[in-house]
């Protein structure tokens, strides 16, 4: 702060400490710990995790592959908006209807991500380079390039111990920050003891109108500097699926917030008698006695902090690319016990590499601390605009709180960064650039994405033409049991056609795979697969669509994958045999398109069935603001055993499951089809260049939907097929 404003007198420095201690209370307890916070998608915190409790209670996902049973996944848990709250209906409809609105909330999504792995680069680069600059106070002859060069020893460290995952590191990195916080505030209660008790003047508000009536613009400048002092309050909420909110709150209220204060009041007694000693006025207030303690503890607590922010930019990454807005990439599950601990390698050392440059490039700790604060206030704007629509939608809460929610957080930020912005010339422009970029990969990959859907979707192949081929599909049906991998959740895909003609039989079984998140954190493996026909019986092909909440574990094993598809395609097949025994011998099914032409529902592998009907809201009218649950799906009542079925059904049922079985021993072959999208040639120039090269060049190298399953390369076919969009 007092790079900007220089000290004058006590008063400046009581200011200052005034500043700093109401954006403590009102940005990291207030809107965070006591607010922010409980906007959690069940105990997932992050930009994108508020993201996915909004695409579950409004359809503003612009990637057109939403089923009706997906709500009814166990963690799918909605409030229906009870009928005299017409507001969050209102907003609700009028996100869904406009297109320029789910345009405008992606894009804001989409900035927050991108600020938050910028945070991820600027983040270990000022707390090393800021620890390490203690040196220079308890060693006089080090200079600002010896700390440079063990601040780049420090990181590289840090980056390389990262892929040994956090459960591993728990048990060092709590005490050590419990250590931490205590020597903060133990330091800050000395220095108040030994300098000057009166800075708890500081708590009178009136100080910062003195601050800003003496200092005018040069204390606005100084505001870039005092957000440094609340910059952990995203990440504190990123990392939230480590932690219940009830214990954040708690260990923030009782410890960390106290500590912070004392040790920030200490900073300020020092300097009521030491104006001259702005630039390290941490380390020089420390008692000589335990300088090189302090020093050595600071050093940990840096890395630590260094590595909660790399943490919570993997957990962000996993959720954007769950939810179709970041290129695939290989993750690594570290804890077997707790699947949100993650680490991906690319990331890892593409931050590393940057983080290195931001040391080495910008080595003045107050251009680093500005770009620090562009990328925090950055994800703090996204956040209170996002939880904001929470309140309205979801919390359906008061109007007068939400207005003043928004008023005084979203103001005090825009204060902020207006302050940031004006001194980015200084170098921290860097952090910026990176983030326009990020932003525009993954713009680029959501809108690629869409248009291939969208365009598969177009092209799908008919039901009369399959009816025309007859059972055979005009081929030899060979045996066995081939799984065709593609994204689409209804119809058939065209590449199914183009393994038609290109190959010379296909197997005497058929299951298209669509491998879909939904957004929720976790699908239970009991409900992971949903089935249905998709042509009459004696064409023995399916529809399997594997459902994965954005925290679920990929890395799965091929042969259990296997098992428990076929097992939940029996226990399909079974259920069908059981309801076409309920139906008459006249009821046949409608063949008007192939979504209710042969099956009228979905059944999970534990024997549940999903009626496909989508509830109007009219439905709950009389539920008040009653919480409903969806479970998986209702179960029948009184279904019939297979002793109840009448001899035909029963030798029908048994002759499909013995041909299921036969294709089963024939072995199973994983059927890849690799759909591209060009633009056409009447396009304009700029999607040409995003499709045709930018978008081409990130599928290229993204991590392939098959790679999270160890098949041997015999089992594997691939037909490759361009789309003209």
């Amino acid at each position: 702060m007092f790079s900007k404003a220089p000290v004058n007198g006590n008063e400046d420095v009581l200011g200052a400490l005034s500043l700093v201690l109401y954006t403590l209370i009102l940005i990291s307890l207030v809107k965070y710990v006591l607010i922010v916070l409980w906007a959690n998608d069940d105990g997932e915190g992050g930009t994108f995790a508020l993201y996915s409790l909004l695409c579950r209670h409004a359809k503003v996902n612009l990637l057109p592959n939403q089923l009706a049973s997906d709500a009814r996944v166990s963690g799918f848990r909605l409030k229906v908006p009870s009928p005299e709250l017409e507001r969050s209906l209102k907003i609700k409809e009028r996100l869904e209807a406009s297109l320029t609105l789910k345009k405008l909330l992606l894009m804001l999504v989409l900035a927050g991500t991108a600020m938050v792995i910028a945070d991820g680069v600027v983040t270990p680069a000022m707390s090393v380079m800021s620890a390490v600059g203690g040196l220079r106070v308890g060693v006089s002859g080090v200079k600002q390039d010896q700390v440079v060069m063990i601040s780049v020893a420090f990181l590289v460290i840090l980056f390389s111990v990262q892929k040994y995952g956090t459960s591993k590191m728990g048990h060092f990195v709590g005490p050590a920050l419990f250590i931490w916080f205590c020597s903060l505030g133990g330091i800050g209660v000395y220095n108040l003891i030994k300098y000057d008790s009166s800075v708890w003047r500081a708590f009178n508000p009136v100080h910062i109108y003195y601050y800003f009536k003496r200092n005018s613009t040069k204390a606005w400048y100084s505001l870039g500097g005092c957000i440094l002092c609340a910059t952990g309050s995203e990440a504190m909420f990123a990392d939230l699926c480590y932690f219940s909110v009830r214990s954040v709150q708690l260990t923030f209220v009782f410890l960390v917030l106290p500590c912070l204060l004392l040790g920030y009041l200490g900073q300020a007694a020092y300097l009521m008698e030491n104006h001259a000693d702005t630039t390290q006025a941490f380390f020089s207030s420390v008692p000589s006695g335990v300088f090189w303690p302090i020093f050595l503890i600071a050093n940990v607590a840096a890395l630590i902090a260094s590595r909660a922010m790399t943490t919570a930019t993997f957990s962000c990454i996993k959720q954007s690319t769950a939810l179709g807005c970041f290129p695939r990439l290989k993750i690594i599950h570290t804890s077997r016990k707790f699947m949100g601990q993650i680490y991906i390698p690319v990331m890892n050392w593409f931050l590393l590499a940057l983080s290195l440059v931001m040391v080495c490039s910008i080595s003045s700790i107050y251009e680093i601390g500005n770009a620090y604060g562009i990328a925090e206030l950055g994800v703090m704007m996204m956040t209170t605009i996002l939880v904001t629509i929470v309140m309205l939608l979801i919390w359906q809460i008061n109007i007068i709180i939400v207005l003043s929610f928004v008023v005084i957080f979203l103001g005090l930020e825009l204060i902020f960064f207006s302050s940031v912005l004006w001194s980015v010339g200084d170098g921290s422009w860097i952090i910026l650039v990176f983030a326009v970029v990020l932003f525009f990969i993954m713009y680029i990959w959501n809108y690629g994405s869409k248009l291939k859907y969208e365009t598969e979707v177009k092209q799908k192949m008919s039901m009369d033409l399959l009816r025309e081929l007859g059972p055979n599909l005009g081929t030899i049906r060979a045996p066995g049991i081939g799984l065709l991998y593609n994204e689409l959740a209804k119809g058939i895909p065209a590449i199914f056609g183009h393994f038609l003609t290109t190959l010379p039989a296909v197997h005497s079984m058929i299951i298209f795979v669509c491998i879909k998140y939904i957004p929720v954190p976790v699908v239970p493996q009991n409900e992971r697969f949903l089935f249905r026909r998709v042509c009459p019986r004696g064409y023995h092909i399916f529809r399997c669509i594997a459902r994965y909440g954005y925290k679920d574990v990929r890395k799965e094993n091929q042969q259990a994958f296997e098992q428990l598809l076929i097992e939940s395609l029996e226990k399909f097949i079974r259920r069908d045999a059981q309801e076409r025994s309920l139906e008459s011998d006249g009821n046949d099914e409608s063949d008007s398109e192939e979504e209710h032409a042969f099956s009228r529902v979905l059944i999970a592998p534990n024997g549940s069935v999903y009626s496909l009907g989508v509830p109007l809201l009219s439905d709950f009218k009389d539920t008040g603001k009653a919480v409903v649950e969806e479970s998986i799906s209702e179960e029948l009542k009184a279904g019939p055993s297979l002793e109840s079925l009448s001899s035909d059904a029963e030798q029908s049922f048994e002759k499909e499951l013995s041909f299921l079985r036969k294709a089963k021993e024939s072995g199973v072959v994983y059927l890849l089809g690799h759909g591209n999208i060009r633009a056409k040639k009447s396009s304009w120039f700029i999607k040409k260049l995003f499709i045709n090269y930018f978008y081409a060049f990130l599928r290229k190298n993204c991590r392939r939907e098959i790679a999270n399953l160890s098949v041997p390369h015999s089992h594997l076919m691939q037909v490759g097929m361009t789309y003209m969009v």
